[in-house]
């Protein structure tokens, strides 16, 4: 198993299961948990940031150690660096890991930090998925499509997942768990913003009643160079559709962190200006798990410090 297919190692004995915190448009500076191996997840959507999906399933297990991970957070917590919330996202679908639940359970005891998830959604049919996420404190699932049709082409799901059964079980969610919903939905422009498909949307909203929606677009380097973003007049319009509990996911204003944030922008930087890299390159030269480094590569793009270029099928990172 080779550490840029899975994970980064921090050392010979241990796999770095937490990163940050970073920066996030809607938390804050955020602690991300990573309880799956990389690119495990039951879509592969095209629109993906990490890339495309290599082990596609549904079947849910302790991919990774439990306790190896809950010492990782202790140690981070112990740090003293400022924390708005603990999030479970990472290189897969959380909710694939049956533990999700326990490890939940285990930060309340410990942190009086508030616990996210985010979720594809596709597992919430199921009452042990929907039980593992009673003890979060907000839970961001995802909804990209209203109709099986758009679902395959923008998520390109296991063979097994109907939309129907995500839709009510997301619908039975809201019902049973007593934290903060907030509906993300990911729009692709030709694929799912049609005024149709967002009128039959806005139907699913209806039965989920979440607490917020928050509308998406394609702003980091996709997994199909097709998948492009809408324009904000084009989220605006469909935002006034969706009515007053919408709203369109603005970029983070970065506040001051300690150091160590300045130190990997920079070193991410110096890592670029002598060739190109990859994610992976980057990832173990600088021991930083990839997700941390796919946040200020974003930074960078975004400033126009760097640019992304495919080559024989790899996207390397270069100077602009």
């Amino acid at each position: 198993m080779t550490t840029d297919a899975v994970s980064i190692k921090e050392d010979k004995s241990q796999t770095i299961h937490i990163y940050g915190p970073v920066p996030s448009r809607r938390l804050g500076f955020s602690l991300g948990i990573d309880i799956i191996p990389f690119k495990t997840c039951s879509l592969n959507c095209i629109y993906c940031q990490l890339g495309p999906t290599t082990k596609k399933t549904i079947h849910r297990k302790e991919y990774l150690s439990s306790s190896e991970i809950l010492s990782q957070i202790k140690k981070k917590l112990s740090s003293g660096q400022r924390i708005d919330y603990i999030t479970f996202s990472g290189s897969g679908e959380p909710t694939l890991n049956k533990t999700l639940g326990k490890l939940i359970r285990e930060i309340r005891k410990i942190t009086s930090i508030p616990v996210a998830v985010l979720t594809n959604s596709t597992l919430l049919s199921q009452k042990s998925t929907r039980n593992a996420l009673m003890d979060a404190d907000l839970v961001v699932p995802s909804l990209d499509a209203a109709t099986q049709e758009i679902f395959v082409k923008v998520n390109r799901p296991h063979s097994s997942l109907k939309l129907e059964e995500i839709i009510e079980g997301l619908r039975k969610f809201r019902q049973e768990f007593k934290g903060s919903i907030w509906l993300e939905i990911m729009l692709v422009k030709g694929v799912n913003d049609s005024p149709s498909h967002i009128r039959k949307l806005k139907e699913a909203i209806a039965k989920i009643k979440p607490d917020k929606v928050q509308l998406n677009t394609v702003i980091r380097p996709p997994a199909e160079e097709f998948a492009r973003p809408l324009s904000l007049r084009e989220l605006e319009k469909i935002n006034k559709v969706f009515g007053k509990n919408c709203e369109i996911i603005a970029e983070f204003s970065r506040e001051a962190q300690k150091s160590t944030a300045e130190n990997l922008e920079g070193a991410i930087l110096s890592l670029i200006q002598r060739r190109p890299v990859t994610l992976a390159d980057i990832s173990n030269s600088l021991g930083k798990h990839k997700n941390e480094i796919i946040k200020y590569l974003n930074f960078l793009l975004v400033e126009g410090k760097i640019k992304s270029v495919i080559h024989k099928g790899l996207k390397y990172f270069e100077p602009k």
